[in-house]
């Protein structure tokens, strides 16, 4: 009796590690990936998007960090800052790739002028993989991070000023 039992768990667990049709349907960002704490009693899933929240928001609280993402995603921030009713993405700017136990990440920054860029780096990835690791129990393999601008002090006044002619 005690085989049949453990047969059909055996057939259950098989048929919940399989992809839904959801998940594989919507991509990468929406898919779900498991870690079996205790297999008897459940499983945890956690969305890629979730990770990539928790990374965007380390990110941004390391002082340096002038803005999170590549030209273009900045450019899209702007538009969607200016339009009501939306606020900024959490994510813009951050690549996961996560598995059941593991994730990766890949970070694009604005870095401020003046600021040791190596040690901003360095600064990012220790928060990133704190906050992930004790948020979600996931062991973080990699944090890229990418610097695709510096910007000076001065440049952001310039840009606020009022313009003198229209």
């Amino acid at each position: 009796m005690s085989d049949t039992v453990t047969t059909k768990k055996a057939s259950a667990d098989s048929a919940t590690a399989a992809p839904s049709p959801d998940a594989s349907s919507k991509g990468s960002e929406v898919a779900r990936r498991s870690t079996a704490a205790a297999p008897d009693r459940g499983r945890t899933s956690i969305a890629d998007i979730v990770v990539a929240k928790i990374a965007g928001i380390a990110t941004r609280e390391i002082d340096g960090v002038h803005d999170v993402g590549g030209t273009s995603e900045r450019m899209v921030g702007k538009v969607r800052d200016v339009l009501p009713g939306t606020t900024v993405s959490a994510t813009q700017g951050i690549a996961v790739e996560v598995g059941e136990r593991q994730a990766a990440v890949d970070i694009s920054i604005v870095a401020e002028y003046g600021v040791a860029i190596h040690q901003l780096a360095a600064a990012i990835r220790r928060n990133v993989i704190t906050a992930i690791e004790q948020m979600t129990g996931l062991e973080v393999t990699e944090v890229n991070v990418t610097v695709h601008d510096v910007v000076f002090g001065d440049e952001e006044e310039e840009s606020e000023a009022p313009r003198r002619v229209q």
